[in-house]
């Protein structure tokens, strides 16, 4: 049996400056690196469902907007399968279920154009309510963090997963609201008044 106790975890630090360059070169000028940055976005044309937007920025506790953040997102397709070895079936081909986000330089918003992804089951056979997984790094964070983006026109009440947050008001941090047909505003929050959740997973 190998022995691993002589290897000491590496310390964690921020996301520094160099998150971007190595991980969506194109979006910073360096072409030439890939073709195109990995995670563009989460669908290919012809993904089946409802075409949405989701607009947001990350703010941390003192109110100022990340202008630096980077975003990966994970979703099931509008079926509610997830691509790969889902034992339900095969996903939508043109959802691949992930992206990567980074927001604007200059105003700090990020932009996910996805579809909407229906509702998945949990291991016990409860079914969670549509949802969007997120993994949020930007200054200041030592490790991700995890949260999920919920739909105010869907009915959540019943998804194992939020109801498990004891401090029920929290709830509305993970609740992206409608701005119009097919576009949700959701603002994360870091720290402070009107925290969003995020999950130790």
């Amino acid at each position: 049996m190998q022995k691993l106790d002589y290897l000491r975890e590496s310390p964690s630090q921020t996301a520094g400056p160099y998150v971007h360059i190595g991980l969506t070169p194109n979006k910073l000028g360096n072409s030439g690196i890939y073709p195109a940055d990995l995670g563009e976005s989460p669908i290919r044309p012809g993904a089946k469902g409802e075409a949405i937007t989701i607009t947001g920025t990350v703010q941390d506790g003192a109110g100022m907007i990340l202008r630096d953040a980077l975003i990966e997102s994970w979703q099931a397709d509008a079926n509610g399968i997830y691509p790969g070895n889902d034992p339900r079936g095969p996903a939508d081909p043109n959802v691949t279920g992930w992206a990567r986000i980074i927001a604007d330089f200059d105003s700090g918003e990020w932009v996910l154009k996805t579809v909407k992804p229906g509702a998945v089951p949990f291991p016990d056979g409860r079914m969670m309510a549509p949802h969007i997984a997120l993994w949020v790094v930007a200054r200041g964070i030592n490790l991700g963090l995890q949260t999920r983006i919920y739909f105010e026109d869907e009915d959540n009440s019943a998804c194992p997963v939020l109801q498990r947050i004891e401090h029920r008001p929290r709830v509305d941090t993970l609740i992206a609201k409608r701005a119009g047909p097919g576009q949700y505003r959701f603002d994360l929050i870091l720290q402070g008044e009107n925290e969003t959740v995020f999950f130790d997973m």
